[in-house]
């Protein structure tokens, strides 16, 4: 079981106000408008998701909120600092885990943090100590003489994140850190998110796994086309979209699509979804008033029901009406930048978001770096 490792903290941490606070915000390349006026407040010390389909602009918001981009209006103030003014002060109090490990895979597991502890100004004994109690707090002691090219993919991640640990960080941004990685490695990585948060660190956290968001975040937003679109609670969001959902699934899957028929026409069209299973389908409920009669027209049609269920719509459900589609099976191309480009304690910097191009308007990742 993962534990927090022991902390190494920056002087003078603040702790007053939220963790992040944007007004306004705005990001342009060229006549494309990649974030349209975000309006973000993230408090201090649990998670906070931020969700949204492919070239929605979450990667870019990260960006700019970990000084990696500047922004082209609005306001946006990281740990009580401005992040036009003072992007030295907020690097070295922040962490960014882009969505691919940056570890030298030629390098066992305590070469690269000891490599990373020293380019943060550690001394080489004090990096190898710190690196030994990474290792130890995320379970990978028994691995650390092992080349990382012979590392798991849950290794992987779970050593990349230890790189962002090095110095403790106020607020770490987690950019997909469970894509890829298989269910057991997932959890594991889960347990690693909610002691940092027990550690006192803040969590913001973008994920293209729905279940992933519910479980973890206390707060979520959802941005599409550049703009908060909706924002709260798991619980309030999916309060936004209907009283509940009907789930059901027909005893022969050719059949269905009656049923999706039959279902819609009581309780509407634009709520039915085709479930993964070719057999299931699932409807947003209005009111739950309508559900014996949508189930009683299938009955009458002689449309036979293997089974049925009455519950809260998922976050999938949700994100479906919120953005007009499925969440895609990938996201925007994460940060695959290597550690030299480490612009924070841990901090990565890569590619925004699909669509946009690179390099344009960035902030050197060496500026405010020790």
């Amino acid at each position: 079981m993962p534990r927090a490792p022991a902390p190494v903290l920056r002087p003078d941490d603040s702790t007053n106000g939220p963790a992040v606070e944007t007004r306004g915000l705005i990001k342009r390349f060229g006549e494309t408008t990649a974030v349209d006026g975000v309006d973000l407040r993230v408090e201090r010390g649990g998670i906070y998701g931020f969700l949204g389909p492919n070239g929605a602009g979450k990667t870019t918001v990260i960006r700019m909120l970990a000084t990696l981009l500047r922004p082209d209006g609005g306001e946006a103030e990281v740990l009580g600092r401005d992040v036009r003014t003072c992007p030295a002060e907020i690097r070295e109090r922040i962490s960014l885990t882009g969505q691919f490990a940056s570890l030298d895979e030629d390098l066992t597991g305590i070469e690269n943090l000891v490599l990373l502890a020293r380019l943060q100004g550690f001394g080489i004994g004090a990096a190898r100590q710190r690196g030994a109690e990474l290792l130890e707090a995320f379970g990978l002691t028994d691995a650390a003489a092992r080349q990382v090219k012979k590392y798991s993919g849950g290794m992987r991640r779970r050593l990349d994140i230890a790189g962002s640990l090095l110095v403790t960080p106020e607020l770490i941004f987690l950019d997909e850190p469970t894509t890829g990685i298989d269910p057991r490695s997932r959890n594991q990585v889960w347990e690693i998110i909610r002691t940092l948060v027990d550690a006192g660190t803040t969590v913001l956290l973008t994920t293209q796994y729905l279940e992933e968001a519910d479980r973890l975040a206390g707060r979520l937003a959802v941005i599409d086309a550049g703009r908060v679109i909706a924002e709260g609670t798991p619980g309030q969001l999916k309060a936004q979209v209907g009283s509940g959902a009907l789930t059901v699934r027909v005893a022969d899957p050719a059949e269905r699509e009656q049923a999706a028929r039959l279902v819609g026409a009581v309780l509407g069209h634009d709520r039915v979804t085709r479930e993964s299973d070719p057999a299931a389908l699932s409807v947003l409920l209005p009111e739950r008033a309508r559900v014996s009669r949508a189930l009683a027209e299938l009955e009458d049609s002689g449309v036979e029901v293997e089974s049925f269920s009455v519950g809260q719509p998922s976050l999938d459900e949700v994100f479906l009406t919120l953005t007009g589609g499925p969440h895609a099976a990938t996201d925007e191309p994460g940060d695959r930048s290597g550690p030299a480009d480490r612009g924070a304690p841990g901090g990565r910097g890569g590619p925004g978001d699909r669509g946009e191009p690179e390099g344009r308007d960035e902030v050197p990742a060496t500026e405010g770096t020790r």
